[in-house]
């Protein structure tokens, strides 16, 4: 057996694994790639060889790099390449590229008033604010966070992040989708 053949056989269930651990139905993933329940299945069971035109919407759909997905060798170049996201009005750098787990961002949050819109979705946060004073909403709780400290919660609750004195806030964030918690003890009283 070939080193290309080895890799795209090995395609299906790393795309299986990383279904799995993030809690995601062949249907669900279907509805939003675009791709076909039977395709997504025979892909995963090693039936169907992957293709740009399948690794595409997977790839976007998980928000890994296609490398991430075929399991590709890393380059000799050690520098990761950051993409902002842009979402909210907020901007979040990811610092992790490995699909399933924990995953750290850099979230900026702008200096301006915003009203608050609780959120819920699953998962776990941590947070740690770096400068600026964080406003932090999680459930009936409102609390002003400062430099230096941190705050974790369950983000199934009602929350919302955003600027406690109208000025800029930048923190780092972790965030797991299977409610993965940080081991510090929260400071939420």
């Amino acid at each position: 057996m070939s080193e290309i053949d080895e890799v795209l056989d090995a395609v299906g269930p790393r795309l299986r694994t990383l279904r799995n651990r993030r809690g995601i139905t062949l249907a669900d993933l279907s509805a939003e790639t675009g791709i076909s329940e039977s395709t997504l299945s025979r892909l995963e069971n090693g039936q169907r060889r992957a293709n740009l035109e399948l690794l595409l919407p997977l790839s976007r759909a998980y928000d890994v790099p296609i490398d991430d997905l075929v399991g590709a060798p890393r380059a000799g170049d050690p520098r990761v390449h950051l993409r902002p996201i842009h979402q909210h009005g907020m901007t979040y750098v990811p610092l992790t590229r490995r699909p399933g787990g924990m995953h750290a961002y850099k979230m900026l949050i702008p200096g301006h008033p915003a009203e608050p819109a609780l959120k819920t979705h699953s998962g776990y946060e941590w947070l740690y604010v770096l400068n600026g004073r964080l406003r932090l909403i999680v459930g009936a709780k409102d609390l002003t966070v400062p430099p230096g400290e941190a705050a974790e919660f369950d983000t199934t609750e009602p929350h919302w992040l955003g600027s406690a004195d109208g000025g800029a806030v930048e923190l780092l964030i972790l965030f797991g989708l299977q409610g993965e918690r940080a081991h510090v003890e929260p400071r939420m009283t």
